[in-house]
């Protein structure tokens, strides 16, 4: 029997969350992407875990700049394609997958049509956070930009009104 009390209560506190993440990793996150950003410039990360039964579970994640040194000199995410590899590695000895990415933005949440046009992972189903006020707290949950690539290469937004309850942060 796969037992677990943590997945237990996800599905009691948040029965429609299509994504999930510990409130411990997601803070540190927090503080990762302020610390790398220096208050002044974007920065980003890979959100690592699994998949089951179109729900994502994050439990770990990699900062863009430990995979490409140089990515955020520019003020902006500008990551090298080569370093992937790196990425893929991670995610082969964690046993996991990226789940999502996320990054900040100086104001708002909204996609920049860089974004739009330069997926992290140009995946059907491939979703993407973005956090204004490059991650500044607070950070609700309902002011975080979520996309959903689409098979077209299009992305669907979820609305601010469904935030909260498709993306859970907590157990």
């Amino acid at each position: 029997m796969n037992f677990s009390i943590a997945r237990t209560m996800r599905h009691l506190l948040a029965p429609d969350q299509r994504l999930s993440c510990p409130a411990r990793v997601w803070q540190q996150l927090l503080r990762d992407l302020r610390e790398r950003g220096r208050g002044s410039r974007e920065s980003g990360a890979f959100l690592l875990g699994t998949k089951i039964d179109g729900r994502r579970h994050i439990t770990h994640y990699v900062l863009y700049d430990d995979l490409d040194p140089r990515c955020l000199d520019t003020g902006i995410v500008t990551f090298d394609g080569q370093h992937y590899g790196k990425l893929w590695a991670i995610c082969r000895e964690r046993q996991q997958s990226v789940v999502a990415d996320v990054h900040v933005h100086p104001g708002s949440s909204h996609q920049s049509q860089s974004d739009r046009d330069h997926p992290m992972l140009s995946v059907a189903g491939h979703l993407s956070l973005i956090l204004p006020d490059f991650a500044r707290t607070p950070v609700r949950r309902d002011d975080i930009g979520i996309y959903e690539y689409r098979h077209d290469g299009g992305w669907d937004a979820v609305h601010r009104r469904d935030r909260k309850r498709f993306f859970y942060i907590g157990w």
